[in-house]
């Protein structure tokens, strides 16, 4: 029955991709679903629209051999080293598939096949038998035969490492590269100090910052921007913006649309143009009051950045104590202007330390509530439990077309949309944690994303029972080897089906962005506006953890039921195709953080490495393969080593970039002409954007309230 499930959910799938990509190639050749589709070129102005309306409606595949042309240097061109770096983590995961793949189906598939532990299996029916004749379970105890997977898990674990110590030298020599290769960044010349301390009311935290530096570094100190509590004064000048924004829209609408308007016997200002004008006249007034009142001395936070005349300059300021007292002057990394996320600047210590708990047991809460969806999974998987707490679906369940459906299809359809909730919330929770720009949270949302997702779908469908039962396994590190060994290849069939369903379904629904098409078609059907289209950024805290848990499945099946790889080395031949074309023609980079998404994945790498030997000794051990369990001891001791040396090795790559570095590229900027209007814009660059000057009037008196805000000739806005 299983073997049925399974056989229709591929073809279910498989058909479903094939029309899907049919369909994909004609939609993207609609003139109106370009924004949906292809937004990088359509704001850089290489999307032609086709004079043939015959040629939109005939499906072609040139959209993939596009994608695949691209050579990694054109890739990180356009979008940046983590672009790079996602897909050197699929380009990774496709090597060790293929290679694990041909030793598990052609040497290990064969030898489970074989086994003679299950006894009655119907050789000419191969859909009517369980899984289990393709998995470790079908070998007898002590059986010799045993030791093919004993060796394989060796093998693959010396491939994976050896790769995975390659890739990471390859990746920090490529971070060196593009730091040698990008131009002068406000990032690598400034730093953040916190913890100011003040030494009398008289004197101001700026007063303060330039005196100390100018002491302390005289040689390399350039300027800073103090930081102040402006979150209320952001909420107002979002607002004038959005209503600037609303009323340039309605100015800007067709003249023809304004001339077939009834006459008006009122004056100006009591039209809603003018009211609108009035609004926006005490909204500007509002901000200047604001501005200047956070610009007092009383509303400074104890943090500026503080910029320097040289990168390496501004290493040394960064890597040394400031200060006798090491609670003071405190530095760290600055980020890109536009990547700073100011809100959380104004917070006190208190305040982040009581998120950061508060944070920690709403993650907490939120995993043990998404249980619910997991127990509803596995109930599925089992008719009998479901013809008994329902008996009147017992007509319906005796049906073999329904049946295969709900056991194959049914179950990883709910989880994969339970899961799409959770890296937005993640993202949301990440945001009050106290970070100091967007990256950084996208950082920790991932970082979230990715142990939630192996607890609440790896170890919460494999130890099936209730939420007491799953935390009472992990808590009882005696037994837990021993129960994965026999709850994980029980589970086989349903992480088969959820490859095929929730796998090779996501990567669909990343092509066709289903949820801007839905909202690009809505508007179409609306009146027509004239928002601002932006180009959408990548969003690696979704779509990381997703790969990496599909490399954990097939990493930790790989020898209990191999029959899961082939199909797993599919997903990311489709990952692959379809994410290249994603960053070539949707995502632009918003921000750059240099590769230091590539940590986290070799981490969770090295643990799906443990995680399968853990498995594989209480295996071994229930099978009473004891000089076999003896040896696959010190594999995983040799992996958390070698984790250890390659985190030595690189990961100060990762933490700063090298002196001889910083110093060559200082030395090669003393010849730039232009470093010294790069040195003037850098004394505004991280100017909060609250307390920037707005102009909403084409009037060249700023300073006036009396002028009218809107023009009828011109209209600009500072932001």
């Amino acid at each position: 029955m299983l073997v049925s499930a399974l056989l229709m959910s591929v073809g279910i799938n498989s058909c479903l991709c094939v029309l899907l990509f049919i369909l994909y190639s004609i939609l993207r050749k609609q003139p109106h679903n370009y924004e949906v589709f292809l937004p990088r070129r359509l704001v850089a102005g290489t999307s032609k629209r086709r004079r043939n309306k015959v040629a939109r409606y005939i499906p072609s595949v040139r959209w993939i051999w596009k994608s695949w042309r691209p050579s990694e240097e054109q890739l990180m061109e356009s979008s940046g080293l983590d672009g790079v770096v996602f897909m050197r983590m699929i380009t990774f995961s496709l090597k060790v598939f293929l290679f694990a793949g041909i030793i598990g189906v052609f040497v290990i598939l064969p030898v489970n096949v074989f086994g003679d532990q299950l006894t009655q299996i119907n050789y000419a029916d191969w859909s009517a038998n369980s899984l289990d004749i393709f998995s470790v379970v079908n070998l007898n105890t002590r059986s010799p035969w045993l030791w093919v997977h004993f060796g394989a898990i060796y093998l693959v674990t010396a491939f994976v490492c050896c790769l995975l110590y390659l890739e990471f030298r390859y990746i920090g020599m490529k971070r060196i590269e593009y730091f040698h290769s990008s131009k002068p960044q406000p990032q690598q010349f400034t730093i953040l100090v916190r913890n100011i301390p003040s030494s009398d009311g008289r004197t101001t935290v700026s007063d303060a910052v330039d005196s100390f530096f100018r002491e302390n570094h005289p040689s390399t100190y350039l300027s800073h921007v103090v930081i102040h509590r402006t979150s209320k004064l952001r909420s107002v000048v979002d607002n004038a913006k959005k209503l600037y924004k609303k009323v340039h829209h309605k100015k800007s609408e067709d003249p023809q649309r304004v001339k077939k308007t009834p006459m008006r016997f009122f004056s100006r200002k009591d039209t809603p143009e003018g009211h609108y004008e009035k609004v926006l006249q005490e909204l500007e007034h509002n901000i200047r009051l604001g501005q200047a009142e956070v610009s007092s001395p009383g509303k400074e936070v104890r943090a500026a950045f503080v910029s320097f005349k040289s990168r390496y300059g501004a290493a040394m300021a960064l890597h040394m104590p400031q200060s006798v007292n090491p609670t003071h002057w405190l530095t760290e990394p600055a980020p890109e202007p536009h990547d700073v996320h100011w809100p959380f600047f104004s917070a006190s210590f208190m305040q982040k330390w009581l998120s950061k708990i508060v944070i920690a047991f709403a993650c907490l809460i939120l995993t043990t509530l998404f249980l619910v969806p997991v127990v509803l999974v596995q109930g599925l998987t089992n008719l009998s439990a479901l013809e008994y707490f329902f008996p009147f679906l017992t007509l319906i369940l005796s049906m073999k077309i329904v049946s295969q459906i709900i056991t194959g299809y049914l179950p990883s359809l709910i989880l994969q949309t339970s899961l799409k909730i959770v890296p937005p919330i993640m993202e949301f929770l990440s945001s009050f944690q106290g970070h100091i720009c967007h990256s950084d949270i996208q950082k920790s949302a991932c970082n979230k994303v990715i142990w939630f997702t192996i607890w609440n779908v790896f170890f919460a469908t494999v130890f099936s029972g209730s939420a007491f039962y799953k935390l009472s396994v992990i808590l009882d590190p005696k037994e837990i080897l021993f129960k994965l060994a026999v709850a994980v290849p029980a589970q086989a069939s349903f992480f088969i089906a959820y490859v095929v369903t929730t796998g090779w379904t996501d990567t669909l629904t990343e092509l066709f962005r289903v949820v801007p098409f839905m909202v690009s078609y809505v508007k179409r059907s609306l009146e027509p506006t004239e928002e601002e289209f932006e180009v959408p950024p990548m969003r690696y805290h979704r779509d990381t953890p997703r790969v990496l848990f599909f490399g954990l499945l097939g990493i930790t099946y790989f020898f209990l039921a191999p029959l899961i790889l082939p199909f797993i080395f599919l997903y990311f031949v489709l990952a692959y195709i379809i994410y290249r074309n994603q960053f070539i023609n949707v995502y632009e980079p918003k921000y750059e953080t240099g590769g230091m998404f590539w940590p986290m994945i070799h981490y969770t790498m090295i643990f799906s490495l443990v995680l399968m030997h853990g498995i594989a000794i209480g295996l071994f051990a229930l099978k009473k393969m004891e000089l076999a369990t003896y040896l696959l001891v010190p594999l995983p001791v040799f992996t958390l080593l070698f984790n250890e040396f390659c985190r030595k090795r690189f990961m100060p790559i990762f933490t700063a970039y090298p002196a001889e570095v910083l110093t060559k590229r200082d030395r090669e900027d003393q010849n730039d002409q232009r470093m010294g209007e790069f040195y003037h814009n850098l004394v505004s660059a991280y100017q909060d954007p609250a307390l920037r000057p707005l102009r909403f009037s084409g009037s060249s008196r700023n300073d006036s309230l009396t002028s009218p805000l809107l023009s009828s000739t011109s209209t600009s806005s500072e932001v």
